[in-house]
């Protein structure tokens, strides 16, 4: 998987690193160094390198020659959204939408031709596909990954759409890349998404649009419920009107929170204020 730069300032060896914490999701907890270099297609001399260094970084641990991730990854993600300040704005607007539907939501953003989930407050209850912050599905599949794709230039759409997969699910055969294009323009003027059992069975969800504070689409909120329990009209009728004030709430304070007045100053050292 490495070696994908064509930069003069590619630095490969950090590519593999990535591609070796990329090997390990759900399906793959724990994982020997053969299974590692093989996944990575690395040879098993550089994959233990790049295993070790991890290891002594403290992204990876070793256990009867077996590896696996350790929390510490989560740092590298959580860095990222606290960056953005999305976290801290949304947690607070998200579970008063799960407290009114008494369904779970989530937030993600594009990366490539997937949506990652970024922030989500869920309830108990038996859903087809498990979601975790950093889940990856096929954005063209999902109730937030349409919104994101409406919100891409034509040019964008069509380089976004030619990038696989990451998510390793069967794509969807119910839908001609034609029909796909006529949703996202439908979806673009009003302003929300459904995915009906697109993504699995059994799941339905809607979306709308978080933006930032120049307007930009930037994120997607979601309602998400099981299709045997709450049919479309309630999703829709009952549920929309709240994912949509609930999103357009986190997208002012989140404008209002980029526009903050503020600066921080690096951290003295003794030296120099002594």
């Amino acid at each position: 998987m490495a070696g994908r730069g064509a930069g003069p300032d590619f630095v490969e060896s950090l590519a593999r690193g990535l591609d070796v914490l990329a090997c390990f999701d759900a399906d793959h907890r724990t994982m020997s160094l053969s299974e590692v270099a093989t996944a990575a297609g690395l040879a098993r001399p550089t994959a233990r390198r790049l295993l070790l260094t991890l290891e002594e970084l403290g992204f990876v641990r070793s256990t009867d020659g077996s590896f696996q991730l350790t929390p510490k990854v989560l740092t590298l993600g959580m860095a990222y959204v606290g960056a953005l300040g999305l976290w801290d704005i949304a947690k607070p607007h998200l579970e008063t939408l799960v407290a009114r539907t008494g369904e779970s939501s989530s937030m993600a953003q594009l990366d490539g031709s997937d949506i990652v989930y970024v922030a989500r407050v869920s309830v108990p209850k038996i859903i087809a596909l498990r979601v975790d912050i950093g889940t990856r599905f096929p954005a063209a599949q999902t109730s937030q990954g349409k919104v994101l794709l409406a919100a891409l230039s034509p040019d964008e759409l069509v380089e976004t759409l030619a990038q696989p997969s990451r998510a390793g699910l069967p794509p969807y055969i119910g839908r001609t890349a034609e029909q796909l294009r006529d949703e996202l323009t439908e979806i673009r003027a009003r302003g929300w998404a459904l995915a009906d059992e697109e993504l699995a069975p059994g799941v339905r969800s809607v979306a709308a649009p978080v933006r930032d504070g120049t307007g930009t689409v930037r994120a997607a909120m979601n309602v998400t419920v099981h299709a045997a329990e709450t049919t479309t009209e309630k999703l829709l009728h009952d549920y929309l009107p709240l994912l949509l004030r609930t999103a357009g709430d986190v997208s002012a304070e989140w404008a209002l929170w980029q526009s903050r007045p503020h600066h921080e100053l690096a951290q003295p050292t003794r030296e120099s204020s002594a």
